[in-house]
């Protein structure tokens, strides 16, 4: 009979319940504003810079001014590193692991909705706050940058101009790649987050986890280990930039965050099929 109800749940209206469930949180809204503030204070320092007498960075000067589209991929490859990481981490801890903290995980667990579709809620509610955070990023960056640099094109960094709807596509471009790459993190993170009760535990594992891929990209010696490490790819970002573009390379990059992605959400369907109610 269970499996039954199961089968008949409307999925729609859970996934949606996800979504109004993350977004009426204070902290959700509240997270989103600061991240919004991310292309705007670099955005002003560089107009400052560029418009002050006696600048330091004339040779930035030149390819900002009319070329408002380079800020929002240079947010994001700025937020890369760390901050969007972060974020997808603190939305997987919120998941499982916080869920689990306030006691209602139990519940969810027996309740006749089938386990798996109950990660696969939790699954989607996590891979769409990360869409929305990188979407809010670019377009942020984007506004900002035409508004305080203009927007004639995008100079890429072949030498060539893109029109600005083409410089608009390089930007959604980056949005599809940076999420990917954020999912691979928030994967792993939502697996961590199915074998424990403390979502610190899970922000603490996950941000250690990506410092120390980083730190292993910088050594010549591990060169064999870094086709295998998700922040390998990170420093590519930048080519969405470049005319041609160099789509093995990206998609490369992608395909691995991808494999990231398939084992995280491996694990964490295998944790949380045997979990005990």
């Amino acid at each position: 009979m269970s499996a039954l109800v199961a089968a008949r749940a409307p999925l729609g209206r859970q996934l949606r319940s996800e979504l109004r469930w993350i977004l009426r949180r204070p902290r959700t809204v509240i997270g989103l504003a600061l991240l919004c503030l991310v292309p705007v204070v670099p955005g002003i320092g560089l107009w400052v810079e560029v418009n002050g007498e006696g600048s330091s960075i004339a040779g930035l000067a030149g390819i900002i001014s009319g070329n408002g589209l380079v800020l929002p991929v240079f947010t994001l490859s700025l937020a890369l590193p760390l901050l969007l990481p972060l974020v997808g981490a603190i939305w997987a801890a919120d998941g499982l692991a916080g869920e689990a903290q306030h006691g209602t995980l139990r519940g969810l667990v027996v309740a006749p909705v089938g386990r798996m579709r109950l990660l696969a809620i939790k699954a989607f509610g996590v891979a769409a706050m990360t869409l929305l955070a990188v979407t809010l990023l670019a377009v942020v960056g984007t506004i900002t940058g035409v508004v305080l640099f203009g927007g004639d094109g995008l100079l890429t960094l072949s030498g060539s101009t893109l029109p600005f709807g083409a410089g608009l596509g390089r930007v959604a471009l980056a949005v599809l790649l940076v999420t990917v790459q954020v999912w691979g993190v928030a994967a792993v993170a939502l697996a961590i987050s199915a074998c424990t009760e403390h979502p610190l535990v899970v922000m603490a594992a996950t941000m250690a986890g990506v410092i120390v891929f980083a730190v292993l990209t910088v050594f010549p010696a591990l060169d064999w280990l870094h086709p295998y490490l998700i922040t390998s790819a990170w420093d590519d970002l930048g080519d969405v930039m470049r005319d041609p573009l160099p789509t093995g390379q990206l998609w490369q990059g992608a395909a691995l965050a991808g494999c990231y992605v398939l084992i995280g959400l491996s694990l964490a369907a295998i944790r949380v099929a045997t979990k005990d109610n």
